[in-house]
Parts: C-alpha cells; structure tokens; sequence
C-alpha cells in the first residue's frame, strides 16, 4: 500500500516531505547502516509522487552524509563501516600529512552517576546512570590522545571493557554493531590548555604541557545527542584539520 503524506506537512514543499518520510524509515530502523535503500522508482511508487521529488529529497540526505550514492549500485545507509566514513569525525592529522593508523587502549569502562552538565547535556532522565569510557589512543607506538566519554547507560546497556578490547575497528562502528546506533553528526568546542596531572601522565608528558582539547557531541538520528567525548590532543606532530565549505 502507498505510504501517504501526512496532512500536517502539506505546508513544506514535496520533496520535503519526502525527505521527512525517509528520515523516518531510517529513525525506525527499517535500512540499516550499510544497507541499500528502494530505487527512486520503487519509492516514488511507494510514496506517489515523481522521481524527481524522490531524487531531490534522496540527494539532500545525501549531501548531510545520512545516505550515500555508489555510481552504477544505487543509493545506501551511511555507515562507519565504510573507509570512507570510519575517521570521518576524526580531524587529527599528522604534520607530515601521511595519515597514521591510531590503535586503541581501552583503560576503563563502568557505569556511573553524571554530572548535572553531562546529565543535561544527554538529556537524561532523573537517576539515569551513564557509562564512561577511558581510553588513550596511540600513533607509531606514541601517545597522542587521551579522552573520556559518556554514553546514556539505557541506550548502551550490556557494553563492557572486554567488549571494547576484543573491537578492532573505529568505535562508531562499534556503536553500530552492537548498539543499533549510528552517528549522523556531532559538535565540538576546541581550546588550547595545559596538561594536567591525569592527562599529562597518560600522554606521557610533562605537565603543564601545551594540549588541544576538544569537546563533543555527537547525535544520532532525530537530533538525540548519544555521546560526549572530552579528548586531549598532543599535538607536538599533529593539527587539527578541519574543511570549510
């Protein structure tokens, strides 16, 4: 049967109500991350309306990285999973501009009670626990990022230490995998600090040493925000690099 539009949203262009129909179906998992969604045909019958409608709404999802087109296979789920999409969020580059592997080392993962900002900014429930996530990161067997990260417990229930140790690839996919949940974008806040005592140790640095912090929220679909990370960059052979359009 045709999925109609709803009355309310007659107001937004077509297309636009298109869009809100698809952004739907991915919301309610009915494509997962790496999956094709419906030719442009098989949806404009679905939701009658023109391909044109279809294709406009399709490219604009595509162009916010919620769906990507593969000349000659069709259109899919974005997904961390891909090459192209697993360090996507990740602006940390070496100065010689020869892109390093970062490997993992996991230090702690437990439930515990937030604090009201990250309470707030997760936008949790009274007496919702979070589980917070140490982990440093390495380049060439180096030290250059030590962060911590909350997740809501409900949403990420079940996750251990000995499952982040046993993940070898990039931890959105993880999320992904295991969790049913997929970063669609996220925020940051960068500031120029000096090591502290905790983060200095980790980097292995003296403390009081120049570092780069960077705060983020990342979001899953429906602008939920399902993450923070509060990350210490040494960035003695690195920069932060960031493409402006």
């Amino acid at each position: 049967m045709p999925q109609t539009l709803a009355p309310a949203a007659t107001f937004s262009p077509l297309y636009q109500q298109i869009k809100a129909l698809l952004l739907s179906s991915l919301q309610a998992g009915e494509w997962q991350p790496g999956d094709p969604i419906p030719s442009e045909m098989e949806l404009a019958a679905r939701f009658e309306v023109s391909q044109g409608t279809v294709r406009k709404a399709v490219d604009e999802l595509a162009t916010e990285n919620l769906l990507v087109r593969r000349q000659g296979k069709g259109t899919f789920v974005a997904s961390h999973h891909s090459e192209a999409w697993q360090y996507r969020f990740l602006r940390l580059v070496p100065d010689s501009g020869e892109k390093v592997p970062l490997k993992n080392q996991f230090l702690s993962c437990n439930a515990v009670k937030p604090s009201s900002s990250v309470s707030h900014l997760l936008r949790l429930g009274s007496g919702e626990s979070v589980i917070q996530i140490d982990r440093v990161q390495t380049a060439l067997g180096k030290a250059i990022v030590y962060e911590q990260i909350w997740l809501p417990q409900k949403r990420f229930a079940g996750m251990t230490l000995s499952f982040l140790v046993n993940w070898s690839g990039p931890l959105y996919a993880f999320y992904e995998t295991k969790f049913a949940t997929h970063m669609v974008r996220a925020e940051e806040k960068i500031k120029a600090i000096a090591a502290d005592a905790v983060s200095a140790s980790h980097l292995q640095l003296a403390p009081g040493s120049p570092l780069l912090l960077v705060e983020r929220m990342s979001f899953t679909y429906g602008n939920k925000p399902v993450e923070i990370r509060r990350a210490h960059y040494d960035t003695t052979e690195q920069h932060y690099e960031n493409k402006l359009n």
